[in-house]
C-alpha cells in the first residue's frame, strides 16, 4: 500500500496565542497535581495515624507477658521443625 504525498498534510506551525494557552493550562494542571498529591497524602497520614492508635490500644488491651504470633515467625518455627530429623533416622 502506498501513501501518496496529497494525504499527508505539514503540520502548522503553533501560534504565540496558543502557546501561552497551552503554558497557562499546563500551569493549571501542575497546581491540580500537586493539590491532589497533597491531598492524597494528608489522608495517608491519617489513616497510618488511626492504624498506629489503633494497634497501640490493642498492645495495651492484651495481658503482659503475651506476644501475638506473626506470620513469620510461625513460618520459621514450622521450617525449623522440618529440618530436624526423625529419632533413628541416620
Amino acid at each position: 500500500m502506498n501513501k501518496t504525498t496529497g494525504d499527508i498534510q505539514p503540520s502548522q506551525p503553533i501560534t504565540r496565542v496558543e502557546r501561552e494557552a497551552r503554558k497557562a493550562f499546563r500551569q493549571v494542571e501542575a497546581k491540580q497535581a500537586i493539590t491532589d498529591h497533597d491531598a492524597a497524602r494528608k489522608a495517608f497520614a491519617k489513616n497510618y495515624e488511626r492504624l498506629k492508635a489503633e494497634r497501640a490500644a490493642r498492645e495495651a488491651a492484651s495481658p503482659p507477658g503475651i506476644k501475638t504470633k506473626t506470620k513469620s515467625r510461625v513460618a520459621a518455627k514450622n521450617l525449623k521443625k522440618a529440618r530436624i530429623p526423625p529419632p533413628g533416622f541416620t
